[in-house]
């Protein structure tokens, strides 16, 4: 099998490309390390080819298509926060990047897709836990925007040029590698200020957290049982974890007990932020897939992790 990984030095992309590599894929990661890693591959010295190229430039990327089995989309903008300071940030890293891609896969008949998106595409005020039906989906973030728009790019593909599509809807994905959100802020604050803990918000914010190995084998797994022209699938855990949790985990587990957690107030993180989200998991389950980690454990797990990859001293 050949794949392309888009984003793949990043964070959930590199642990799939580990799988990928694992089952005997040769593997052609396209990432312009502009927010991935080049030593999130490092550890491959066979059957990986990093090629440095901006999937929103298409002349540059599209040859790399020709002769590909399969597409993992995973390129972004991974900063949901940026989109507010620089407005057309997801529309050319997220909504036209994807149009890149599916328009090579039409042009060199590459056959199947899977694309990486997201649980803010549901928006506010969705039942807990959301099902994949639930519409319509009116997201309220750039990114949110983007996502939703990506996914609507793979269905019209699949509809109008017989591609298969898989989308997944991720909940907060978590764990080794991670490069951003919120435990991996709340660890780099301590190491800045082991007295204090500033948390945006209430710490009331309350989402679905799953472990990065768990969303990558629920992605494989799915794509191997499942074969429906468009298969769309949430991927997260059974509970959630409130940000005021986090806080506390991080301090417990970095040492610095006595830090002042503080908060800032309000019920958003961010503009944009969507304060309580849990994804329906049950189609996921019905294929014979389950987590490894809850939201929790999830959460001290990747505290750990990240912990000692930081290098954090206390």
């Amino acid at each position: 099998m050949r794949s392309i990984v888009t984003g793949g030095a990043g964070f959930i992309g590199s642990h799939l490309i580990d799988r990928l590599v694992a089952r005997g894929d040769e593997v052609l990661v396209l990432d312009n390390l502009s927010s991935g890693k080049a030593e999130f591959l490092a550890h491959h010295t066979s059957q990986v080819t990093h090629i440095d190229v901006d999937i929103t430039d298409f002349e540059a990327m599209s040859p790399h298509f020709k002769g590909v089995d399969v597409v993992y989309h995973f390129a972004a903008n991974p900063d949901i926060r940026l989109g507010t300071q620089i407005t057309d940030t997801d529309l050319k890293q997220g909504t036209l990047a994807t149009y890149n891609v599916v328009e090579s896969m039409r042009i060199h008949n590459v056959p199947t897709i899977m694309f990486a998106s997201s649980s803010v595409v549901y928006g506010e005020n969705a039942p807990m836990p959301t099902p994949e039906n639930h519409g319509p989906c009116m997201p309220i973030s750039l990114y949110g925007a983007s996502k939703s728009a990506g996914e609507s790019l793979v269905s019209s593909w699949v509809g109008t040029f017989g591609l298969q599509g898989y989308i997944f809807r991720f909940a907060n994905i978590i764990g080794d590698r991670g490069t951003h959100g919120v435990i991996f802020d709340f660890i780099h604050k301590l190491k800045r200020n082991p007295s204090e803990l500033e948390v945006l918000g209430d710490g009331r914010q309350e989402k679905s957290y799953m472990e990065v190995g768990d969303c990558v084998d629920a992605i494989l797994h799915v794509m191997e049982t499942e074969s429906e022209p468009l298969n769309l699938f949430n991927l997260g855990s059974h509970d959630t974890c409130s940000v005021r949790r986090i806080a506390e985990i991080v301090v417990e587990e970095t040492g610095y007990t006595d830090a002042a957690i503080v908060y800032t107030g309000g019920s958003r993180g961010w503009a944009g932020d969507i304060p309580r989200a849990m994804l329906g998991i049950d189609k996921m389950l019905a294929t014979g897939f389950n987590v490894k980690y809850n939201s929790e454990d999830a959460v001290r797990h990747t505290a750990r992790v990240l912990i000692e990859e930081i290098g954090l001293e206390n």
